[in-house]
């Protein structure tokens, strides 16, 4: 049958054939003498194989057709998009088996194009110096990069293993900050000195099961960095405040001096030296607060009971006791760490937190004093979450960043550790690590 035809047409004439000659056999067995009921039987018997035999003649290009779309969608199901259809003669067909080739071409192309973008973003992910973790909700890893195994199992695989294995090989500050599920800033010690690592956490649903995704960026070159650029502007500030007194100064002693030779000038020449008096006082305050700064002693530690420490504080900062106090002392040194405290209140109370919500934790291990202060203040964006520790950063008009600066020299001083992180619900929570140190 001709393969211009369609496939109804075909079905059609396999049909009418077998029809035409069973009606032209029972004719002719009429006309021979036999009887009608012989004749249409042996017509139907001659008819019904020929009809059978036809339309599996038509049929059979369809089913195989069908028959190999079929293996090719098992094939797609799998992610195989390799196997192209040797398209029939059959017109209707081998525009469907085009159409299955084109479809698995354009599939291959899209394939090999998220391949190539994939390595691309895996190749980027593991260079980053950034450390990258996907948690499952099992609590296991099912990707890390480089920098995740040099920080936490010493440049080992740990992809596949539980969070908590991977986390009793890293640092313990890093550990602690991992299992706290918060956003901060926090500082750790290894081999290599003092680092400063900033942490995001972010949970997204993949594949109907909810993972957790954990950022740690190294922040300490950014922040040495950063404190030179501040430094350099710290220097332009003191220079264009020193020439903005030492000028009229200049100008006052000039004045004083020509009315020392003039009678009758002593209430002129009286005012000049209360502006000059004013101007030298100026400069005085301006220059304690850097100066407080940049001479910090080496602290002098000593056992200090905690009440000792609540009670020289509680009347100059109000504030709550959160828990008990540690039965056993506390060893710092008690001006140094009392100053520390004092600013953080000071920086809660002008973010916003009234005295109630201020609270003061003291915790005791046999590895060290944790100093927990928690407010409900207005929190840190991450922007200045990631610069607030840097001298002279500041969010405030007329603030000069020295505060929390100052606490991190402190408890640098005392080899401990500073951690910023915003709380759930609004305010900020800072923890104050320190060593017991030699007693």
């Amino acid at each position: 049958m001709s393969k211009y035809l369609s496939l109804e047409g075909r079905l059609i004439s396999a049909a009418a054939l077998p029809l035409i000659i069973a009606i032209v056999i029972t004719w002719l067995g009429t006309q021979a003498g036999f009887s009608p009921l012989l004749s249409l039987a042996t017509a139907l018997l001659l008819a019904l194989p020929l009809l059978i035999g036809l339309i599996r003649y038509v049929l059979t290009p369809l089913n195989s057709t069908l028959k190999s779309l079929q293996n090719g969608l098992l094939n797609f199901r799998d992610g195989d998009f390799s196997i192209s259809l040797v398209p029939p003669k059959d017109s209707e067909l081998r525009q469907i088996t085009l159409l299955y080739n084109e479809v698995g071409e354009y599939l291959r192309k899209e394939r090999a194009h998220i391949y190539q973008r994939e390595l691309l973003l895996d190749t980027v992910i593991q260079t980053s110096p950034q450390t990258l973790l996907l948690i499952n909700q099992n609590d296991r890893i099912i990707y890390s990069n480089n920098s995740a195994k040099q920080l936490l199992n010493h440049g080992k695989p740990i992809q596949g293993l539980l969070l908590q294995q991977a986390l009793s090989e890293s640092p313990k500050e890093i550990a602690r900050a991992i299992n706290s599920w918060k956003n901060g800033l926090f500082n750790y010690t290894d081999r290599h000195g003092p680092h400063s690592i900033h942490i995001g956490n972010s949970t997204f649903v993949l594949n109907t099961q909810t993972h957790r995704l954990i950022v740690l960026r190294e922040m300490t070159r950014e922040l040495t960095r950063a404190e030179v650029e501040v430094w350099k502007k710290v220097i332009r500030l003191i220079s264009h405040e020193l020439n903005n007194s030492l000028a009229p100064i200049s100008s006052l002693a000039h004045s004083g001096k020509m009315l020392v030779t003039k009678p009758g000038k002593e209430q002129a020449l009286e005012k000049v030296f209360d502006i000059i008096a004013d101007r030298c006082k100026h400069l005085t305050e301006f220059t304690q607060g850097y100066a407080s700064f940049a001479k910090l002693p080496a602290p002098s530690c000593e056992s200090v009971t905690w009440q000792e420490l609540i009670n020289r504080i509680m009347p100059i900062q109000a504030f709550s006791l959160k828990g008990t106090l540690p039965e056993e002392p506390g060893y710092f040194d008690p001006i140094q760490i009392e100053q520390a405290l004092l600013n953080l209140i000071k920086n809660s109370r002008e973010a916003g937190s009234n005295s109630d919500d201020i609270e003061l934790e003291v915790s005791t291990d046999p590895l060290g004093q944790k100093i927990v202060l928690s407010d409900r203040g207005c929190g840190m964006s991450e922007k200045v979450l990631e610069q607030a520790l840097l001298p002279f950063f500041s969010t405030k008009e007329q603030g000069v960043g020295l505060g929390l600066a100052l606490c991190r020299e402190i408890i640098d001083a005392h080899d401990g550790q500073i951690q910023l992180l915003n709380r759930a619900g609004g305010g900020l929570q800072i923890c104050l690590w320190l060593p017991w140190g030699k007693i």
